[in-house]
């Protein structure tokens, strides 16, 4: 009795945490996305965005070579990579039968992707005429930001949360940051655009979490209940 006690006293203590800490995530990456709408379509502020290029060009004209490398980088969270992605990596789960993982992976980028554009939509800020290679669309929030956290994000989390490796966590986050750092590099974006993608992508990840927990609660009742009345026929 004493040991089923501390078990499900250690499960409430980690549960109790974990809420915590991903409710602080969730109120930080809000506050975060709506502060910098503010300081860009409010107070029309644009020296953080200044700031960032100067930074990057100074980078550049440093070491000319980089920009060879920065475009590979890039491409890892383009369309077309996006697209090959969150088909191929949903599917290869499900055939391994991680039928949730699947779905939560399918639903990140996916749900990232129509969100990012329903935020252009609404916000309409146009890209640099900077640009160091022609891009179509609007610019706030960032996509290769936003869908690069949600797909880099989702697989950190899943790797953490199956097989606890906090090292390929990091490096998945690390590179998701490179990402966004690539699209001010090119002048594709500005910072603003990048960090607010971060911070949608942040809470679209935390939303779909809690979402289907709830879905799996509900449907877990459902089933219990189904059961209990079968039973009791």
């Amino acid at each position: 009795m004493k040991a089923f006690t501390a078990r499900l006293l250690a499960r409430i203590s980690l549960i109790t945490t974990e809420a915590l800490v991903v409710g602080v995530l969730l109120w930080a990456a809000v506050v975060v996305f709506f502060y910098l709408t503010r300081v860009v379509f409010v107070n029309k502020s644009a020296t953080f965005d200044w700031w960032a290029f100067s930074t990057m060009d100074t980078l550049r004209f440093a070491y000319p070579g980089l920009t060879s490398v920065v475009l590979v980088v890039t491409f890892f969270a383009s369309m077309p990579f996006l697209l090959t992605v969150g088909i191929l990596a949903p599917a290869g789960l499900l055939w391994r039968g991680y039928k949730r993982e699947a779905w939560e992976l399918l639903w990140a980028v996916a749900g990232g992707a129509i969100l990012n554009q329903l935020l252009k939509i609404h916000y309409e800020r146009l890209r640099p005429d900077t640009a160091l290679l022609p891009q179509a669309g609007l610019s706030f929030p960032s996509g290769h930001a936003m869908i690069g956290m949600t797909l880099y994000g989702c697989v950190a989390w899943l790797l953490w949360r199956h097989g606890h490796h906090p090292a390929w966590a990091a490096a998945l986050l690390l590179w998701t940051v490179l990402i966004g750092l690539s699209r001010v590099y090119l002048h594709v974006h500005y910072a603003t655009d990048v960090v607010a993608g971060f911070a949608a992508g942040l809470v679209w990840l935390i939303l779909l979490r809690f979402a289907l927990h709830l879905w799996e609660q509900i449907v877990g009742v459902t089933i219990k209940d189904e059961v209990e009345v079968t039973e009791g026929e």
